[in-house]
């Protein structure tokens, strides 16, 4: 009989990427959050509050505010392109019934399955990534603008450009990587239209039975 005390490999694999793929969007969400509480409480407030950032305590708190961050950011990035992502799932599939048959006769194939899984990780943390950056842009520079620099206008254009170019980058690799997706998916699941086989040709000089 199967020992049901412990999970199967597959499902502790699944959960593991999951929580690793919420951490990693939740990081950049948290590092913006503390970008802004800076530029707004100013440097006298920021340098009392340097040892307290340096504790063990607050090390745990910000590793669990990270990964509630990452669930809350990744929800709001996919109702935030929900509807594009329609857009482009109707290229390949009619119908959401159409759509989610395709996904029922993908978990007979266990490595295709897998592979679909990776691609969806990557594609989730390009879409909250996209808005990380966007908020990380904002708050590094209203953190520029409320403390002194030297050469503080080059440095904050920069800091602007990169920002957008990096979050426009994140987007086009969601789009490609959602758009791939769901190509892979339809022709993976596509049942031939016939499986009349096509009859063989005599060779010359054969003899027919």
């Amino acid at each position: 009989m199967t020992n049901q005390t412990h999970p199967e490999p597959p499902a502790l694999a699944a959960a593991t990427a999951m929580f690793i793929e919420v951490l990693v969007v939740g990081i950049g969400t948290i590092t913006a959050a503390v970008l802004l509480f800076i530029a707004l409480v100013g440097p006298t407030v920021t340098t009392k509050l340097a040892p307290v950032a340096n504790s063990s305590a607050a090390a745990g708190v910000g590793l669990a505010a990270a990964y509630a961050l990452g669930i809350l950011i990744d929800r709001v990035a996919d109702t935030v392109l929900t509807p594009h992502r329609r857009r482009l799932r109707t290229r390949f599939f009619p119908s959401n019934a159409a759509y989610a048959q395709a996904r029922a006769r993908l978990t007979d194939f266990p490595a295709l399955t897998a592979r679909a899984d990776y691609s969806r990780s990557r594609m989730r943390i390009c879409r909250g990534w996209a808005l990380n950056t966007l908020a990380l842009t904002l708050a590094a520079d209203l953190v520029m603008l409320r403390y002194s620099f030297e050469h503080r206008p080059p440095i904050l254009i920069a800091i602007t450009a990169f920002g957008m170019v990096t979050a426009f980058g994140f987007y086009r690799a969601w789009h490609a990587l959602t758009v791939t997706g769901y190509r892979k998916l339809a022709e993976q699941t596509t049942t031939p239209t016939t499986n009349t086989p096509v009859p063989t040709q005599p060779r010359p000089g054969a003899i027919s039975p």
